[in-house]
């Protein structure tokens, strides 16, 4: 791979988290993308067990500082499409000087090594996605023959908002998560978003490292419905702390919703999530956040407009067959 002078390109490991993240706040300064990360949170994402940092990240240097970075996640399983994810930024004072075209194949050539090695019986498509004010990245995956699939919203409510008062169907109980319930939750969770657009079920391991064991979960601001032993909707609370330093502002975010098919139709969701926000204004939260498929079958973004959440920012999904 050939790239501009005065750059090495090598990949990340956690000696690097310190100067990967100084490259994300400055990213963050220009591009408002609402996303903050510590070092920590980085190396996390390091350790992700299906994650080859040798092979799947790279890390572009200059002057001794991290001035762009690339990133591959791929799936495990596969539902309609195997969906081989990307990400990647540049500094901006090392825009419009050819790094990102340069650091777009590289991206492109391991999604599709990927691809071969995993899946290759399935047809393949390499993701990313951008804000919609990020026009830069816009023209970077035209030229490369990328498409939009699907939009995003990014939501937030304020928690000094009164929250809705939801009542609970006779004979369900609305409780706090907790670890006995956590391989059922799993299941139940890979079983609600079977019919999601490009979701894929998690196994034991991806699901510790991202939703019940990450470092951001709390499981006292997550709570569970039951119907009996059975777990009929859930919602689970995540709280990432660099964004809590950034802005001045602790933020509940919601990471997972759900609600069992069978269950659908009842409110329940809708239950379960009043009931996190009333604890979370509690518990000294100011704001919860939360992301949603613009095109979610399941009327999700109706649902959130009803509890208070407004659209602060959207977010397009692209693809390029593999």
């Amino acid at each position: 791979m050939s790239w501009p002078e005065g750059i090495e390109a090598r990949p990340i490991d956690k000696g690097d988290a310190d100067a990967w993240a100084e490259l994300l706040a400055a990213k963050e300064l220009v591009d408002h993308e609402g996303e903050n990360y510590d070092a920590q949170d980085l190396i996390d994402e390091l350790e992700d067990p299906h994650l080859d940092p040798a092979l799947d990240t790279i890390g572009l240097w200059a002057d001794g500082r991290m001035i762009g970075y690339g990133k591959l996640h791929a799936s495990e399983a596969v539902v309609d499409l195997d969906r081989v994810g990307t990400e990647g930024t540049v500094h901006p004072e090392w825009r419009r000087r050819g790094v990102g075209t340069a650091l777009m194949p590289w991206l492109m050539n391991r999604a599709a090594e990927l691809h071969a090695a995993k899946h290759p019986d399935a047809p393949g498509e390499v993701t990313s996605n951008r804000i919609s004010t990020n026009v830069g990245a816009e023209r970077l995956f035209q030229r490369f023959g990328f498409e939009e699939r699907r939009y995003f919203f990014d939501m937030k409510r304020p928690l000094d908002q009164p929250v809705p008062k939801v009542p609970l169907e006779n004979g369900l109980r609305l409780v706090p998560y907790d670890t006995s319930m956590d391989e059922a939750l799993r299941l139940v969770h890979n079983e609600v978003f079977r019919d999601h657009w490009g979701s894929t079920p998690r196994d034991p391991d991806s699901w510790r490292t991202w939703f019940t064991g990450a470092r951001a979960f709390r499981g006292g601001s997550s709570y569970v419905l039951l119907d009996g032993d059975t777990i009929a909707a859930y919602v689970l609370g995540y709280e990432y702390e660099a964004d809590t330093e950034a802005t001045g502002i602790r933020e509940l975010y919601i990471g997972q919703v759900g609600t069992l098919k069978s269950y659908r139709g009842r409110g329940l969701a809708r239950v379960t999530l009043a009931k996190v926000l009333a604890k979370a204004a509690e518990t000294g939260y100011q704001r919860s956040g939360l992301g949603v498929d613009a095109d979610n079958p399941t009327g999700a973004l109706g649902l959130y407009e009803k509890l208070g959440y407004s659209v602060s920012s959207k977010w397009v999904s692209y693809g390029l067959p593999l």
